[in-house]
C-alpha cells in the first residue's frame, strides 16, 4: 500500500503548473541560442562577416548578409513545426492552443520567404538538427549564395 501511495505521490510532485510552465516557456530564447552560435561561430572562422537579428529586415533573420541580400534563419524543429503532420498529434495537452500557435508559426515563414524573395533576397532555412548535424555543409551553403550574390 506504501509503495502505491509513494508512486502515485511522485507522479503528482513531477507534474508542473501552470506557473512553472510559463516560467519555463519565458525562458526560451529568441536569439543566440545554440544552433544560431554554432553556426555564427563557423562562418566567422571562414571570413564571413554578417549581421545578427536586424529589425529592419522581414522576419528578422538570425544571420543577414546585409550587402549580398542573403537572410539566414535558424529554425528549432518545435516552434517552427518540423514534421508537422506527424509532430502535431504528439501533444497531449493545450492542443488548442499549440496546433494553431505552430500552424500560424509555420504560414508566417512561408509569408516571411515571400515577402523576402520578392524584395530579391535569398532566404536560406535550416533546421536545429541539420545545424548539430551537418554544420560544415550548412556553413558551405551560405557560403556559397553570398559568394554568388557578390
Amino acid at each position: 500500500m506504501s509503495c502505491t501511495f509513494f508512486f502515485f505521490k511522485v507522479r503528482i510532485l513531477s507534474k508542473k503548473t501552470p506557473e512553472q510552465i510559463t516560467k519555463n516557456m519565458k525562458a526560451v530564447k529568441n536569439k543566440g541560442s545554440k544552433i544560431e552560435v554554432m553556426l555564427m561561430k563557423e562562418l566567422w572562422s571562414r571570413g564571413l562577416r554578417y549581421r545578427k537579428n536586424v529589425n529592419s529586415i522581414c522576419g528578422k533573420p538570425d544571420i543577414v548578409f546585409k550587402g549580398k541580400k542573403v537572410a539566414v534563419f535558424c529554425d528549432s524543429e518545435f516552434w517552427h513545426g518540423y514534421n508537422w503532420e506527424e509532430r502535431k498529434h504528439d501533444f497531449k495537452s493545450h492542443q488548442e492552443f499549440w496546433i494553431p500557435k505552430i500552424e500560424r508559426n509555420i504560414e508566417r515563414d512561408k509569408e516571411v520567404n515571400s515577402e523576402l524573395e520578392a524584395e530579391g533576397w535569398v532566404v536560406l532555412r535550416f533546421w536545429g538538427n541539420d545545424i548539430k548535424k551537418h554544420l560544415t555543409e550548412c556553413a558551405d551553403k551560405i557560403e556559397q549564395a553570398v559568394r554568388e550574390n557578390e
